[in-house]
């Protein structure tokens, strides 16, 4: 229902049955059928298919390869190298923003990382193709590589992250450390992480001369759309992206990677469609990760247990040729107050493929550091975890001194920890076993992220038959994007689901801005929302200014959108169809067009979502094994549009938590900088056997500040406290303080 007030404007909606409600995946049949069809799926007439060949050294040049066998091989139709890949029109190492990644397209013969695509070679079938890469042979000068936090000299750079400064500070920390009657300081390391979405990077590219036909999973289609037609001197118009089901993304499908590029410069250099899917080894090079970091936390507390000083210092890594450095210390500038709080970071450079947007980029290491040293003072100043972080409970942006927009962790803290049984947890560790012997711990952790926005735009249109549709080039990686944003649009224009058209998923539809940072519900969601609004501000005033309209002379009362109809406000029994309206004007339909961008006026306050998780872990006291066994989270995201959607990106994030913790880790090689363990079988995640009992708690929470519908992101803030809180359930069970992630056996032992 939308309905339209005279107040702030004649025209104000106000959100109605659609928004609210648990349904389910409109898209959920497809894909459990089979009948989705992802980007790897399409087989345009005339399709070659391409594999990669990648380097196997991390530092030096490739000197040469059997270019002449592997063109000779049954089936291979052409091998792409850097002395006859097509021309492009920008250097793939030039950046003009900072959300530009540099890409190697085989501009030249060095090897900046393992796993870096030295070749491409197209041919009729994939076996073809993948028998000519083997063929290659190729050979090496190798240098060598810096590997690791301390291969080098550190740096301190400027911004960090999506363009946060390096270092914030308030108050004197020395001085807070100095007045502190309780002071710990600790240090934690967390591992390189890689994205494993079910779905691999893949392209489908296919030229007509100088348009571009793409099937590609991507979370940015219209920032993909700029990046491809600066790189070939092309009209973005002239690139067409379809991007219909993503079988997840993580953030690693924000940017264009390079492998996409290739498969397109494939394509134009045989002059065929060309597939180029990436093998589940390529995901641990090019398509970005998480940064190793090491960080150190100094905490000081006085006698009541209240913080005089925090400070977090990161250090990270990045490539030795881009730049982004994972922003970890800034999680601690917004979660609790203290009289001094200063963060920073530096940086190592190695020789790896540029670390990127990974689910919670700096919150998810930065929480698990952060709530572990919060848990370690709390324990040194005698008090309860819980109480420990309401005596520090900020009620203001503890750095900038900014309102927050809205605020419930208190009722966050109350409902988990009630649910979970927390006030039965002895404050010593290692004093609680169950019935077969194993150490018992209960852990905590305070979630957090920013409530984001971005810029996006939708257009909706309500025919003369009384159906509407509603258009925007949205993305759906599997956080039920699709079905929540049609309900936004059919609530937008008063109809009921069944009698709204929602269209997505390709480029040529409004760009709806990235699906990244927890904001594209609310960018996309406003966009459709101020869509929807213009629509029928539109049929309001053509039905309003119309003699022969029961709504003649509405316009000063306003008019209420529901069902398909326009009722007066102030009486709504006199009331008029959206097809009768149109019909009676001679128009075959109305269109509106909606653009979203952040509310100045919102920089006022500090936006965030708050959550906090209540962990259960069992110990094998003998051999040190640890399980998750119980996890509870409470979590206040502002206004819910589909619950059922926001509880299953919840429990995801809680279980990536419960992977950050105990199981996730990439191997890398000190020698080489290799990973040695780029597949599903040794790169540990959890399985079902894995995953403990869950329960998320929605609390209710109002803001109007975020934006006009009061969204917030829910996709990474169940990830910021779960991984916290299994590190301190394991520390309660054993008495050992994990500082090392994932925890291991022989840390325990």
């Amino acid at each position: 229902m939308a309905d339209l007030s005279p107040t702030p404007s004649p025209l104000h909606r106000r959100h109605g049955s659609n928004i609210g409600q648990s349904l389910t995946r409109a898209e959920g049949a497809l894909k459990v059928t089979g009948r989705a069809a992802y980007a790897a799926d399409a087989h345009p007439q005339g399709l070659l298919h391409a594999v990669m060949a990648v380097a196997s050294i991390a530092h030096g040049r490739v000197t040469g390869m059997d270019v002449a066998a592997a063109e000779a091989h049954p089936g291979v139709v052409a091998v792409m190298t850097p002395d006859n890949r097509p021309p492009l029109a920008q250097d793939p190492d030039a950046k003009d923003h900072p959300f530009m990644f540099r890409l190697d397209l085989l501009q030249n013969d060095r090897v900046r990382y393992p796993g870096q695509a030295i070749a491409v070679v197209i041919a009729e079938t994939l076996e073809a193709a993948t028998e000519g890469v083997a063929l290659l042979a190729p050979r090496y000068a190798a240098e060598d590589p810096l590997v690791g936090i301390d291969a080098a000299d550190p740096f301190v750079p400027q911004m960090v992250g999506a363009g946060a400064p390096a270092a914030a500070a308030t108050g004197d920390l020395d001085a807070g450390l100095d007045a502190a009657a309780t002071r710990i300081e600790a240090t934690y390391a967390t591992p390189p992480q890689y994205h494993n979405p079910m779905e691999p990077h893949a392209i489908v590219a296919a030229w007509d001369g100088d348009t571009l036909s793409i099937d590609m999973p991507s979370q940015g289609m219209a920032m993909a759309q700029g990046r491809i037609a600066g790189l070939f001197g092309i009209d973005p118009a002239g690139i067409h992206i379809r991007s219909p089901y993503l079988g997840g993304g993580f953030g690693s499908k924000g940017m264009v990677a390079g492998p996409m590029v290739l498969g397109i410069l494939a394509a134009r250099m045989v002059g065929r469609p060309v597939k180029l899917v990436l093998r589940r080894e390529h995901m641990y090079g090019a398509v970005s990760h998480r940064g190793q970091t090491r960080q150190t936390l100094r905490i000081g507390a006085d006698a009541d247990g209240r913080l005089t000083a925090l400070g977090h210092h990161t250090r990270t890594v990045s490539s030795v040729f881009d730049d982004f450095f994972e922003p970890s210390s800034n999680t601690s500038q917004s979660v609790y107050a203290s009289a001094a709080i200063a963060t920073s970071h530096d940086v190592v450079r190695i020789h790896s493929g540029t670390p990127g947007f990974m689910r919670a980029p700096g919150e998810a290491s930065g929480s698990i550091a952060l709530e572990c040293a919060i848990d370690e003072a709390a324990y040194a100043c005698g008090m309860d975890p819980l109480a420990f972080r309401l005596a520090n409970y900020a009620e203001v942006d503890p750095i900038d001194g900014k309102p927050f927009s809205s605020k419930a962790l208190r009722e966050c803290y109350a409902q988990a920890a009630e649910r979970f049984g927390w006030s039965r947890r002895p404050l010593a560790p290692r004093t609680m076993r169950d019935d077969d012997g194993l150490l018992v711990g209960w852990g905590m952790g305070t979630a957090i992220f920013p409530a984001l926005m971005f810029e996006g735009n939708a257009r909706a249109v309500i025919r003369d038959d009384g159906r509407g549709t509603v258009e925007i080039g949205a993305h759906d990686m599997g956080q039920g994007a699709w079905t929540a944003l049609a309900q936004i649009a059919a609530d937008s224009l008063g109809l009921d689901l069944a009698e709204t058209e929602f269209r997505s998923g390709s480029s040529d539809l409004p760009d709806a801005g990235i699906a990244g940072g927890s904001g594209h519900t609310a960018t996309a969601g406003m966009a459709i929302h101020e869509a929807g609004a213009a629509v029928i501000a539109e049929l309001a005033a053509l039905a309003t200014e119309h003699p022969d309209s029961p709504l003649y002379g509405a316009g000063n009362t306003g008019v209420v959108a529901r069902g398909g109809h326009l009722h007066r406000r102030d009486d709504e029994s006199r009331s008029e169809s959206y097809a009768a309206i149109l019909r009676r004007a001679g128009r075959a339909m109305v269109e509106g067009n909606g653009h979203a961008a952040a509310d100045p006026a919102s920089e006022a306050y500090s936006k965030h979502a708050h959550g906090a998780v209540f962990a259960e872990v069992k110990v094998d006291p003998e051999l040190g094994q640890v399980r998750a066994t119980r996890l509870v989270g409470a979590f206040a995201a502002g206004r819910i549009i589909n619950p059922r959607m926001v509880d299953s990106q919840l429990y995801g994030g809680m279980i990536w938590g419960v992977s950050f913790a105990l199981h996730e880790r990439a191997v890398v090689d000190p020698r080489t900088g290799r990973v040695m363990n780029p597949n599903l079988g040794e790169y540990h995640i959890p399985v079902n056997a894995d995953v403990p009992a869950l329960e998320c708690i929605q609390v209710a929470e109002e803001d109007t500040h975020v934006n006009a519908l009061g969204i917030k992101g829910v996709g990474e803030i169940g990830i910021t406290g779960s991984a916290g809180a299994i590190a301190n359930a394991v520390w309660h069970a054993t008495g050992v303080r994990p500082r090392d992630f994932p925890i291991a056996i022989e840390t325990l032992l």
